[in-house]
């Protein structure tokens, strides 16, 4: 199928940048949701061009194709579009540590009191529920 380079190039790009695509099995659309320009049937074949080339994994589900750059596949595209070494897709990115955080073995557990879950340990309401009851609960023979 041919395919116009400015589609092929917009398709790639968008590949490239997020490094994941989600491609509805589609072939009637018009356009791609996510890509300007683009039909959904180029970019259905772009991505089985890729695939056979193994630039690419795709797992479908739903009539999805969700589609995963390999490593592959970053080098052949950045090849393509020209791009320098430092660009990486945006899900090879490393995201950096809050400044702000705290260090959580320092207050003690989760909600800050060492014991854990005190209400499994004998305390919590426990206490609270029991107080007033001679017998028990109010179920099956328990009765007033």
């Amino acid at each position: 199928m041919f395919i116009p380079k400015a589609n092929r190039i917009a398709v790639f790009k968008y590949l490239f940048e997020e490094g994941c695509l989600v491609v509805k099995k589609d072939t009637v659309s018009p356009t791609h949701p996510k890509i300007e320009g683009a039909t959904n049937l180029e970019v259905l074949m772009l991505v089985k061009s890729l695939e056979s080339r193994e630039y690419v994994r795709v797992t479908f589900s739903w009539q999805y194709s969700y589609v995963y750059l390999t490593p592959q596949g970053i080098d052949y595209l950045r090849l393509y579009l020209n791009l320098p070494e430092g660009i990486v897709p945006a899900t090879h990115k490393k995201t950096e540590a809050r400044a702000g955080g705290r260090d959580r073995e320092e207050d003690g557990g989760k909600f800050g009191g060492g014991e854990g879950r005190a209400a499994f340990r004998g305390g919590g309401d426990r206490e609270y529920r029991s107080r007033g009851r001679d017998g028990g609960g109010l179920g099956r023979g328990g009765g007033l």
